[in-house]
């Protein structure tokens, strides 16, 4: 970087001195042009030159003998002087010029007033040479388009490895083999075996994949060159292809090598009709990758992993053996991995007694490591603003709900109308569920609006994974989504806007039983849609392809999905009506203290409990998290106390030995002053003490060793990193928006934490 400053900077310099020089030359005083020289000489040998001045800058002003002043500007004056010189002296004898102003002449070598030139060249010279090197590449352009920018892995820097990554246990042994393999070959080689020409990490964002990919690096002992898929695409035709040639060229001069290409899918997408044509300057890099990983000449030595969040715009000549011979899954961790990861990312952090992590493990259900790590995360920054010493259940329940939802706005302004329509709303969600969904227990309910726009949500959790969704479990989904707007017209005999995302996900679940799962009784099992039933949308794919189902089947398809939806929505209706006075309870609870949480929910379904009975639940939590706060903070302070205290026996203890070694006859250099000069410092654990020195002087060698260890040791913890990438689905909170649709929640099928929101779509 400071190498490219100084260049753009003397590149700058050598182009203005060449301006400059430039500029002196073109702009002479063109005003004396009118006059020639010889018509000067014919002024003075023709005696009409009454006097005249000349200059240290050759500028020559006569004042003829008719009183008119003329002026010159001579180009040498050495060669006006030896022109002139004689003339003026004897036209000065003679009165004719009666007076005159002339520098007296100095001997310049030649050579000088060749200089100006020489200097414009040396100007000129190096600034072709600067513009040559910056083509050439050494500046960064363009030479070096052709070149990779892939970056080699250096292990000096912070390593990763194995041991790292949590969660994902499998994947770690499909990686682990082509490690060993490269450490041992003969263990496989003697059985026939080969290693791996490439290996293809697939997963959905923030599952892990470079993390991965990074712990390779740190355990395989070969060199590893990374890239981005990215970085092989430019604007110019050919650097794509030419930048993979190489990439693997390098790579090829280790006897072994590993190359890891980030989201392939930028350079690997399908070809074909409506993808780009056959001169597209991705499809050139492609088919060199191709070649380079299983062409006519082989990569024996080089083992390429590559990672994607979307597989299934790959094309199929680069999944096939022989270039990516293996592929791993990469998904989101179950409840071990979860937990795994969670003791990954605790480390080095204070948690209160109530943190437990496999409850936190449990109730995160779709989380991915890079989720856990920021959930983490978010809970200590928020014990960190409430000035807390210990990380709380409460403060990591609050991250989760400023992950899923969105950061609450307390501070809003709502009308009394509005709270009382959210209350019902969020409780009518929460009841329904509640009753068909009892191993989805409702997490938290709230009614403060959010910054995503939400008016309030009620987040539910699952206790397991679930891997698959059954007719009974899609269909209670569907009524706990319309369980919010079925309480608004029982209990406000009207409805709102805020149920329209509920009434969108209801919709969907239920167009994807009936064309999709195969779950309609009058349809049966088939599948009516596009033929591609990849979940994402791939237009090169789909654009000459159409439905393959006739209008009837289309009216039976919608017939289908009204009469699901009609039937939850009458269920939804039932349940509500029979816990009539459950729902104005918790209404009533909400619109008082805003949030109810899994305790005061379950008790007020479960039990008779009162309002204050529930208020109270809350508050004896609060006060032991007080009391654990208070303790750790004195805690805190006494090891502080202990540690200054250690400090100043230490030091007390330095300044006796340096002072009995001074009265032995040793000078001494103390790291502070010596206590006797300055003695009011002696205890101040701020001055350091260091290692004592003899002097050059003395004779006597003291192999003394000063004991300077810090008292104050601060605990290191290691950042380690668990399979995360980036964003990933989560558990959803059905929440209510102010002013525009919350269109981006999963659907409940495709997420085993559904919970139930209202958007208040304030129109």
């Amino acid at each position: 970087m400071k190498k490219n400053r100084f260049s753009s900077f003397l590149f700058w310099i050598l182009l203005m001195g060449v301006i400059i020089i430039s500029a002196s030359f073109m702009l002479r005083d063109t005003s004396s042009e009118r006059l020639k020289y010889s018509q000067v000489v014919d002024l003075f040998k023709g005696e009409q030159v009454k006097s005249f001045v000349l200059d240290e800058s050759n500028q020559l002003k006569m004042e003829l003998q008719d009183g008119s002043t003329v002026s010159y500007k001579l180009r040498s004056f050495e060669q006006f002087y030896l022109d002139l010189s004689d003339t003026v002296n004897e036209q000065k004898e003679s009165g004719i010029i009666t007076d005159y102003d002339m520098p007296a002449p100095v001997d310049i070598p030649w050579w000088v007033s060749l200089l100006p030139y020489l200097i414009m060249i040396g100007l000129f010279i190096a600034l072709w040479i600067f513009m040559m090197n910056q083509a050439n590449g050494r500046g960064g352009k363009i030479g070096s388009f052709g070149k990779s920018h892939a970056k080699t892995y250096d292990a000096d820097k912070k390593r990763v490895t194995f041991a790292d990554v949590a969660g994902a246990d499998e994947e770690k042994e499909e990686l682990v083999e082509i490690v060993q393999f490269l450490k041992d070959p003969a263990h496989f080689s003697r059985l026939g075996a080969k290693i791996p020409h490439g290996v293809l990490l697939v997963g959905p964002p923030g599952t892990g994949k470079t993390l991965l990919a990074k712990a390779v690096a740190g355990e395989a002992g070969v060199p590893f060159f990374s890239i981005s898929g990215s970085d092989f695409v430019e604007m110019y035709v050919g650097v794509g292809a030419s930048r993979v040639r190489d990439l693997f060229a390098n790579a090829k001069k280790h006897p072994a090598a590993i190359i890891f290409i980030d989201e392939i899918d930028a350079v690997g997408r399908h070809r074909g009709a409506g993808l780009g044509g056959g001169h597209d300057e991705r499809e050139q890099t492609l088919n060199q990758l191709l070649v380079e990983m299983d062409g006519f000449d082989g990569s024996d030595g080089v083992i390429v992993i590559a990672a994607t969040n979307r597989p299934d715009i790959l094309d199929p000549a680069l999944l096939r053996p022989g270039r990516f011979d293996r592929q791993v899954t990469v998904n989101y961790p179950d409840i071990k991995g979860r937990e795994a990861i969670l003791r990954v990312h605790s480390k080095g952090k204070p948690f209160e007694g109530d943190v437990d992590l496999s409850v936190i493990a449990r109730s995160t259900t779709g989380f991915t490591g890079a989720d856990l790590a920021n959930l983490l995360n978010e809970a200590a920054l928020l014990a960190a603003r409430r000035g807390k010493s210990l990380i709380g259940m409460n403060d990591i329940e609050d991250a989760m709900i400023k992950v899923v939802v969105g950061t609450p706005k307390k501070s809003s302004v709502i009308s009394e109308k509005e709270r009382k329509l959210t209350a019902y709303h969020e409780a009518g969600h929460a009841i329904v569920g509640h009753i068909l969904q009892p191993d989805i227990p409702v997490h938290q309910i709230s009614i403060i609006p959010g910054n995503k726009g939400t008016g309030g949500y009620t987040m539910s959790i699952p206790t397991e994974d679930r891997s698959y969704m059954t007719v009974s479990q899609m269909k209670a989904s569907i009524a706990g989504l319309l369980g919010g707007r079925m309480a608004e017209k029982l209990i406000l005999d009207d409805v709102s806007t805020g149920a329209s995302n509920d009434i969108q996900r209801a919709t969907n679940i239920a167009r994807n039983m009936v064309t999709k799962y195969g779950m309609s009784a009058e349809l049966g099992p088939i599948v009516f849609g596009s033929e591609h039933s990849d979940d994402e949308v791939f237009l090169g794919r789909d654009f000459s392809s159409g439905r393959n189902y006739s209008e009837q089947t289309a009216a039976k398809i919608d017939s289908e999905i009204y009469r699901i939806i009609e039937a939850e929505y009458n269920r939804a209706e039932r349940i509500l009506t029979e816990k009539m006075d459950k729902l104005h309870f918790i209404a009533e609870f909400l619109i008082k203290n805003e949030i109810m949480d899994e305790g005061q929910f379950k008790a007020a379904m479960e039990t008779d409990s009162t309002m204050e009975q529930l208020e109270e639940m809350k508050s004896e939590q609060r006060r032991r998290s007080e009391r654990e706060n208070a303790e750790q903070a004195k805690r805190d302070e006494e090891e502080r106390r202990r540690r200054e205290q250690e400090q100043k026996v230490r030091e007390r203890e330095e300044d006796a030995r340096i002072k009995a070694m001074r009265e032995a006859g040793f000078y001494v250099f103390p790291a502070r002053p010596f206590p006797d000069e300055s003695s009011d410092d002696r205890d101040d654990p701020g001055n350091d003490t260091g290692t004592d020195a003899s002097d050059s002087r003395d004779k006597t060698d003291l192999n003394d060793t000063t004991d300077t260890n810090d008292a104050a040791g601060s605990d290191a913890s290691s950042d380690n990193t668990d399979n995360a990438d980036s964003d990933s689905s989560k558990p959803d909170a059905h929440d209510s928006s102010n002013g525009s649709d919350s269109s981006d929640a999963s659907d409940s099928e495709n997420s085993s934490n559904d919970s139930d929101d209202s958007d208040n779509d304030r129109a």
